[in-house]
């Protein structure tokens, strides 16, 4: 049987080491991203360069297929119109916030005390007085008439409600995000807390604003209409303009209560000028990147823990690549390879694959307009040139050959 069996060897190899001379066919999406119907217009298939190509279409692409903003549209030198409604504006009580309540010198009611479950301050002799959702200014006119209600005071004395300390609260965040979920904002750790602070009387938070919300939730997608937020609150909807965020511009942001609801709606379409840092962006991208030329036999060889990079958000593909580690070297061996994009749709759910050949993606003057932006769960696998692949059948060759010989 052994001299059936070494010829068989011989000719498979042999058939692997052309098969590793010549090209496989192009990765196939459920998705028509060769022709620029992805979620970036970018994905589609680079053609041949031509002799005078288009330059920078994609993003007008990605365009022609948005929605209105639902917050109207801008344009000429007209301003962004209020960012925040008046009712959403300024700071505001949730369940569990603590208060510093004085009432003159009277002892009965100066105190700490904590907004409850149902959302009300509790003072001894009083009926409950509404907090959740109101100004400290509020509640302190309302204290006054009840201490005069409650025949307490003949005159109205003088009252003073400051926080102490604003709590966390919990939130649903929905839409074009990339991690829609339940969560909690505003916790601060225990290393993190300053005893001088929180025993002065007043305090102040960032950690529960819409946009710290939106950024816990995985940041806005390209897709998001910035124009109209939502703010659902109470059985009320409020629409909160956010353009202002790319445009270098102050925008008010929204003190978020429990039990709120964060909705951002879709355009429909990939804007690449939503493509960069903002305080709703994603924080960065981590990259899963697959580059071994033998692979790892087990976890521990496999360096799981050093194969994950983290890229600014609004990196593109071939900057990605590059700081994966998968160009360079001895330009004879190491030039020609590609580089696959792993993605998926965030929309829709669909994964998609891209390749790009390196090389032709280095050399071309419009690679802008094929070079996609990775985004956040993206990976990355990187493969060798051919002139590896050749030297690494002939390793292989070099081991199986002998071995079927001396079965021989």
């Amino acid at each position: 049987m052994a001299p059936k069996i070494f010829p068989k060897l011989i000719c498979g190899f042999s058939a692997l080491a052309l098969a590793a001379c010549s090209s496989l066919s192009p990765p196939r999406n459920l998705e028509p991203v060769a022709e620029g119907r992805g979620y970036q217009a970018q994905y589609r298939t680079p053609p041949p360069r031509a002799p005078e190509p288009l330059y920078l279409r994609a993003e007008e692409m990605n365009a022609a297929d948005c929605l209105p903003y639902r917050g109207g549209v801008l344009s000429g030198g007209a301003k962004f119109a209020a960012g925040v409604p008046q009712v959403l504006r300024g700071e505001r009580l949730s369940r569990n916030d603590l208060v510093a309540i004085r009432v003159g010198e009277d002892e009965v009611f100066n105190g700490a005390y904590v907004v409850s479950r149902d959302g009300a301050l509790k003072l001894p002799f009083l009926g409950p007085i509404r907090a959740q959702g109101r100004t400290t200014g509020a509640i302190e006119t309302d204290l006054v008439a009840g201490l005069l209600r409650a025949g307490l005071y003949s005159e109205a004395p003088l009252v003073s409600v400051r926080v102490t300390d604003f709590a966390s609260i919990s939130v649903g965040v929905s839409g074009a995000v990339f991690e829609p979920r339940a969560l909690e904002i505003g916790a601060v750790a225990a290393e993190s807390l300053d005893r001088a602070r929180q025993e002065a009387l007043g305090a102040s938070t960032e950690g529960r604003n819409l946009s710290a919300a939106i950024r816990a939730a995985g940041g806005i997608r390209p897709d998001a209409d910035l124009s109209a937020v939502e703010v659902r609150r109470g059985g009320s909807v409020y629409r909160v303009d956010m353009r202002g965020v790319f445009e270098g511009r102050h925008v008010g942001d929204v003190m978020l209560l429990a039990d709120d609801e964060v909705v951002v709606p879709s355009r429909n379409c990939f804007q690449d000028d939503l493509m960069r840092p903002s305080p709703v962006s994603p924080p960065g991208v981590t990259l899963f990147l697959s580059n071994l030329t033998q692979p790892a036999t087990a976890n521990a060889p496999s360096a799981i823990g050093r194969e994950v990079r983290e890229v600014p958000y609004g990196t593109r593909h071939m900057q990605a690549v590059v700081d994966t580690n998968c160009v360079g070297g001895a330009r004879s061996t190491s030039a020609n390879r590609s580089a696959v994009l792993f993605t998926r749709n965030p929309v829709s759910g669909v994964s998609t694959v891209i390749e790009r050949d390196i090389e032709d993606m280095l050399r071309r003057p419009d690679r802008d307009d094929y070079d996609p932006y990775v985004l956040p769960g993206d990976s990355i696998a990187c493969y060798d040139s051919t002139v590896t692949n050749i030297a690494e059948i002939g390793r292989v060759l070099g081991i199986v050959v002998p071995a079927a010989i001396l079965v021989r």
